[in-house]
């Protein structure tokens, strides 16, 4: 099935740690799974999907070259739609910040933008249960840096994340238990400095998913340390207590189930991420 997409501005590639976006939204769509046409025939009726996702993770969604939105996510969820008949997909980008509130308002319906299933977000937000990938948070620091090997080494450091993102809640988590011990330095999801921040020591560390370092430093002017502070599955969040989403949760595992069977997901991964991180699961 063919999938439309709406973009207001080609942004450049930017970082986004365990799940950023970019820019503002401009589809003239305003989610909530709105119901399209009947098909010719009459037979069928297909409903719209807008999905909320981002244009500055490199590899995972973002503006390639020629203005087109791909990576990881996008092109998986193109293959999703291709087994589901009844649904038809259209993107919308926002800044990473904004899609959860954006999917609370019904301003989109699903959220793809490899978020992680952790105990905060699942109080507000369901996920569907069929994980598409899986991977560990640790710490990253510059190369030359031995000094960091856990989050008690971070006590009085500078550690920058991206706001919302499941690695500012690690942090946000341990400080609670720590009188605020570690300094949050919030990313701005438009950008594209933490190699240079951490690497010229404007901020300490960061925290990062484990296939996300060679992606934003190919020169390895950084490198991940200590133990993994997080195991998570990766999944889709829909609205909570929504009928339209269990369905459309439900119709979307099953297809996931099949990419995974016939080794579309895994070659996916491996064509967009380096390495094939579907397989492990936490559950």
């Amino acid at each position: 099935m063919k999938i439309s997409i709406s973009l207001v501005i080609a942004s450049l590639l930017t970082l986004a740690i365990a799940g950023c976006g970019n820019n503002s939204t401009n589809s003239s769509q305003n989610g909530n799974a709105a119901e399209a046409s009947a098909t010719a025939n009459g037979s069928t009726k297909v409903t719209k999907i807008i999905v909320g996702t981002g244009t500055a993770f490199p590899k995972v969604c973002f503006i390639d070259e020629n203005g087109k939105l791909t990576g990881f996510d996008v092109e998986l969820l193109k293959e999703i739609d291709k087994q589901l008949p009844e649904y038809e997909f259209e993107f919308q980008t926002m800044d990473f910040s904004n899609l959860l509130l954006s999917l609370e308002t019904k301003k989109i319906d699903l959220v793809a933008h490899v978020m992680e299933k952790n105990p905060e977000r699942e109080l507000k937000y369901y996920f569907n249960k069929e994980a598409y990938a899986h991977w560990r948070n640790r710490i990253v620091v510059a190369k030359d840096n031995d000094s960091i090997q856990s989050l008690d080494d971070l006590k009085g450091k500078k550690v920058l994340v991206g706001a919302t993102s499941a690695q500012a809640q690690i942090l946000e988590n341990y400080n609670k238990e720590h009188d605020n011990a570690i300094n949050i330095v919030y990313q701005n999801g438009a950008a594209n400095d933490t190699v240079p921040q951490i690497s010229t020591g404007r901020v300490d560390a960061t925290l990062a998913a484990d296939f996300v370092l060679p992606i934003i430093d190919p020169q390895s002017q950084l490198k991940a340390t200590g133990d993994e502070l997080s195991s998570a599955d990766i999944l889709y969040v829909f609205r909570k207590d929504d009928a339209d989403s269990q369905k459309l949760s439900d119709a979307i595992d099953s297809a996931i189930k099949e990419l995974k069977t016939d080794g579309t997901l895994g070659k996916l991964s491996t064509e967009w991420l380096g390495a094939d991180v579907t397989a492990d699961s936490v559950k």
